[in-house]
């Protein structure tokens, strides 16, 4: 269960590599923001799937196809901003904003509630290790922690990384070959999800 956590955490996907690129600011508690967002959102997307989705993929397929698609089309579009954002956003910013930091923390949460990656990892998820446990309950909750952990390291690795990068990005240049770069494994990731929710 822990193995298949990390895996599915760590793995190149939406939520990471925009994690790497808040990690690549050099504005304090941003990064560390929107891993604990995303994180808290990746445990409720377990917690929803291990509760309800089962019941929702059996009664109404065409609206979970719907949210997955919507969730696509907004992953494009942030790899779209993100491909045409200037250079100064990946600039220091001075100061160490609140608002900042609550602004990456909800970003976190939406964009990994948005993630067709996260919620296909956490069906997955449920199906190996909780529906077929004896205790379905503990299992989730114990699930649902394992997933929370492993989403920290996962997510918080690649915001790691994105620091050790920040030093780097000083040419305008550079912020902008990271900016394409980020923008382009975005859309590449969401393109390669598709087969799997297509009917």
């Amino acid at each position: 269960m822990s193995t298949f956590a990390l895996v599915g955490a760590i793995t190149p996907g939406p939520v990471n590599v925009l994690a790497l690129s808040h990690g690549s600011t050099k504005e304090a508690g941003q990064p560390l923001a929107f891993v604990l967002g995303a994180s808290v959102s990746y445990a409720w997307v377990v917690m929803l799937m291990g509760t309800s989705a089962q019941h929702v993929l059996i009664g109404h397929p065409m609206l979970v196809s719907a949210t997955q698609w919507l969730g696509c089309l907004y992953l494009l579009f942030l790899a779209w901003k993100m491909a045409s954002a200037p250079t100064s956003a990946l600039q220091p910013v001075p100061g160490d904003s609140p608002t900042h930091r609550w602004q990456a923390f909800g970003s976190g949460i939406l964009i990994q509630a948005l993630n067709p990656k996260a919620w296909l990892v956490a069906l997955s998820g449920v199906g190996l290790f909780v529906l077929p446990q004896a205790d379905v309950g503990a299992y989730l909750w114990l699930f649902g922690g394992v997933s929370l952990l492993a989403c920290l390291i996962g997510v918080g690795t690649w915001a790691i990384m994105g620091s050790a990068l920040a030093r780097w990005l000083e040419s305008p240049v550079r912020q902008r070959h990271l900016n394409l770069a980020l923008a382009g494994t975005l859309a590449l990731t969401v393109v390669g999800m598709i087969p799997a929710i297509s009917p």
